[in-house]
C-alpha cells in the first residue's frame, strides 16, 4: 500500500519539472527509451550530463575570465554545453545558453558574465530537483512506463 502514495507523490513531482518550465519534451523521449532490460536509463544519462558538463562549464568559467572575451571560443563551450542541456530536455538551461550565445554573437561580455550566472543557477537548481525526483524514484520502485505529461 505503501507504493500508491509514493507513486503519486512521483507523478506530481514529475508534472511539477514540466509545469515549472524545468524540462521539455526530449526529457519524456528518454522516459520513452528505458524499458526492463535498463530501467535507470533516465537517471545514467542525467548523471552522464551532469558529470560532463560539469567541464564544460569549467572550460566556460575560465574563458569568462580572461580579457579581452573570446568570443568565439565562449560560444564554442556554449554551443556544446547547450547541446548536452538540449539532449536531457533542460529547458531553462537551454534558454540562458541560447541568449549567452546571442550576447556572445554580438560581442556583449555584460550580458555573457550576466547569462552565464543565470544558466548556473538554473543548472544548479535542475540538478537538486532531478536528484530528489529520481531519489523518490528508486524509493518507489519500477515505473511501468513513461507518460506524457498533461
Amino acid at each position: 500500500m505503501e507504493r500508491n502514495p509514493m507513486r503519486r507523490q512521483l507523478a506530481v513531482m514529475r508534472q511539477s519539472l514540466f509545469d515549472q518550465g524545468y524540462l521539455d519534451e526530449q526529457f519524456i523521449q528518454l522516459e520513452e527509451l528505458q524499458d526492463d532490460a535498463n530501467p535507470n536509463f533516465v537517471e545514467e544519462v542525467v548523471t552522464l550530463y551532469y558529470r560532463d558538463s560539469a567541464r564544460l562549464i569549467l572550460n566556460i568559467e575560465q574563458a569568462v575570465e580572461r580579457k579581452p572575451f573570446d568570443f568565439n571560443k565562449l560560444d564554442g563551450y556554449m554551443h556544446q554545453f547547450k547541446g548536452s542541456s538540449s539532449s536531457i530536455g533542460a529547458k531553462k538551461v537551454k534558454a540562458e545558453s541560447t541568449l549567452f550565445r546571442e550576447y556572445c554573437k554580438s560581442g556583449n561580455g555584460e550580458g555573457c558574465m550576466r547569462t552565464f550566472q543565470q544558466m548556473k543557477k538554473e543548472y544548479a537548481t535542475l540538478r537538486k530537483k532531478l536528484e530528489a525526483y529520481f531519489q523518490l524514484a528508486r524509493q518507489a520502485g519500477p515505473m511501468e512506463t513513461a507518460c506524457r505529461p498533461k
